[in-house]
């Protein structure tokens, strides 16, 4: 009604009978929010404004505001329960601060139950879960010790892009937390749930979607194996070089930015992704470049999703780029009496030049002992020195390899008096390779009942790795439990790994206040303090450290711009 004008008293009144309306609900919640308050996942308290004095209000004002009072007080009384959620900000931002959130709230489990039946009605009954056991799988991680307490409602299993749109907007709607899930072998807690929600499992999403050989790369699909997809292709001589675990799925990899032992000579993760097929948090489908090689269109979108964790929506779809299957291979093991000569004698050969050398890694006496003791049956055939020990991988043409071999021996020798062991057969080389790739999982294998690992990694320049590597060696031997260096070196990227009672106060704080320390020794050294396992909930705070407030204010800029209510996988990278 155009004419109508509310005058100063009669606007405070209404002011004033709406609050106290509100506060008349929320006070008749409060009688019974208990379990209310435990279903609900709030980040901070928002607070309702203080309605001023009202001194000078007419008459008629404050009969009006008094009547919306109890009007207010009684449908709290009538409807608090069943409308609580809708009396509470699903976001609110900090004026001063716009990059940080003052209070995000989350669907409730019921309203999360909901969703997840919202979804089954969708995509098919079939794809979603409720089962503990299966729950208890997707959110928690014998490999970490970054797990929260909390679980997933629901395990839903989509199988196209579609799907994961459907699942964004249903999810969207209804403020639900998505945590998407790929082989669930990363360490640092990136697909834990400390805000319950739905979980998203790839695993169904395993096709190869198209395959361009005489380009050079393959679309693939999130849940495809690294090591299946390279077997389907190996007759093209062509393969996707990243070597992490070989559980690891090309979803996981992206989303992590992933390297493994081959990065000494092919890079990380983000050199070989094209492009990717991404769903935002509220659905939305969008590609972030092209197939090309180059291109100079636009932002690099492609690598701000690379090693984004699924923070910033889900990845459905994967362009690679491949690299031809080298002529030849062959590997050299070396023994050193202590660990600086090891890590010395790596610095030597990677400052080298030899061209020839496709992967570097050290493990130290601990992990040598393990494989005679706990080795597969292939592995305790051989009698390994307990000593630092480097693994090296040529790749190149067989005559290249040869002078290269020769060129390492010479190279090593100053730091060690061992003959260095070099592969005389190609199931000579898988076994000697296989000692490296099989040391993470004996360790787990190992790990005494009602202990836990303690995994985490770094990386630094390469001419502070020696440096680093024995000043942790030292620190972990201070502790009196199980601690080992294994790592890729090539890249000046290590990882210390501790087993500890979790029950013993004493021994999970001195593990933990040597992480802390490791990570900010690494800082000191002008490194980073993740290499390759990205920052989950586990190095939140070492984030900051290495980054600082600025550039994590712009990463929070970042995310509120593409997930302003905080749903996909929060509680990662930063809070």
């Amino acid at each position: 009604m155009a004419g109508l004008r509310v005058i100063p008293g009669c606007r405070r009144g209404l002011h004033f009978g709406g609050t106290t309306g509100l506060r008349g609900t929320l006070q008749a919640q409060q009688k019974n929010t208990a379990q209310l308050r435990n279903s609900r996942r709030t980040y901070s308290a928002t607070t309702s404004p203080t309605p001023q004095n009202g001194r000078g209000w007419s008459r008629n004002a404050m009969i009006a505001s008094g009547a919306l009072g109890l009007l207010g007080f009684g449908a709290g009384i009538v409807f608090g329960s069943k409308y609580q959620d809708l009396l509470q900000p699903k976001a609110e931002w900090d004026l001063n601060t716009p990059n940080i959130p003052k209070a995000i709230t989350y669907a409730n489990r019921f309203e999360m139950l909901h969703a997840a039946e919202e979804i089954a009605r969708v995509i098919g009954q079939d794809c979603v879960t409720y089962d503990s056991d299966v729950l208890e799988h997707h959110g928690h991680s014998d490999w970490s010790t970054s797990n929260s307490s909390e679980r997933a409602v629901a395990v839903v299993y989509p199988r196209t892009t579609e799907d994961v749109s459907a699942i964004a907007q249903i999810c969207s709607k209804r403020k639900v937390p998505m945590i998407p899930f790929g082989a669930g072998s990363s360490v640092e807690g990136n697909f834990s749930q400390p805000y319950s929600g739905i979980c998203i499992d790839f695993t169904n999403m395993d096709r190869v979607i198209s395959f361009h050989p005489e380009d050079m790369d393959v679309v693939v699909q999130p849940g495809v194996n690294w090591v299946d997809l390279n077997s389907r292709i190996a007759h093209t001589n062509l393969f996707a070089p990243m070597d992490p675990s070989p559980t690891a799925t090309v979803g996981g990899m992206v989303s992590t930015n992933c390297s493994g032992t081959n990065a000494f000579r092919y890079g990380t993760m983000k050199d070989w992704v094209l492009n990717l097929t991404v769903v935002l948090p509220d659905g939305r489908v969008i590609k972030t470049r092209r197939r090309p090689r180059k291109t100079s269109a636009g932002y690099n979108l492609t690598s701000l999703f690379v090693g984004a964790e699924g923070t910033l929506g889900m990845v459905t779809e994967i362009t690679l780029k491949l690299a031809p299957v080298p002529q030849d291979t062959s590997v050299a093991v070396i023994p050193f009496p202590n660990i600086n000569d090891a890590a010395a004698a790596a610095t030597s050969l990677i400052r080298s030049g030899i061209s020839g050398l496709a992967a570097l890694e050290i493990m130290d006496e601990a992990q040598m002992a393990i494989l005679n003791r706990h080795g597969s049956a292939t592995i305790r055939q051989r009698r390994w020195r307990e000593e630092p020990t480097l693994f090296i991988k040529f790749s190149g043409t067989t005559e290249a390899i040869k002078s290269d071999i020769s060129r390492v021996s010479s190279l090593v020798t100053p730091f060690s008096s061992h003959q260095p062991i070099f592969a005389t057969s190609k199931k000579e080389e898988s076994d000697l390779w296989a000692a490296r790739k099989e040391a993470l999982f004996t360790m787990v294998n190992i790990r005494p009942e009602g202990t836990e690992m303690w995994s985490t990694d770094v990386a630094v320049p390469i001419s502070r790795l020696a440096e680093i590597i024995t000043w942790s060696k030292e620190e972990c031997s201070k502790l009196g439990i199980f601690a080992s260096v294994i790592g890729h070196v090539g890249d000046g990227n290590f990882h210390v790994a501790m087993m500890y009672d979790p029950k013993n106060a004493g021994q999970k704080e001195a593990a933990g206040k040597t992480v802390k320390e490791m990570m900010r020794r690494a800082l000191e050294l002008e490194g980073t303090v993740s290499g390759e396992h990205a920052i989950g909930i586990g190095k939140k705070s070492s984030l900051k450290d290495e980054l600082g407030v600025e550039t994590i204010g712009l990463m929070r800029a970042l995310k509120k711009a593409v997930d302003p209510d905080w749903i996909m996988n929060p509680g990662k990278v930063f809070d």
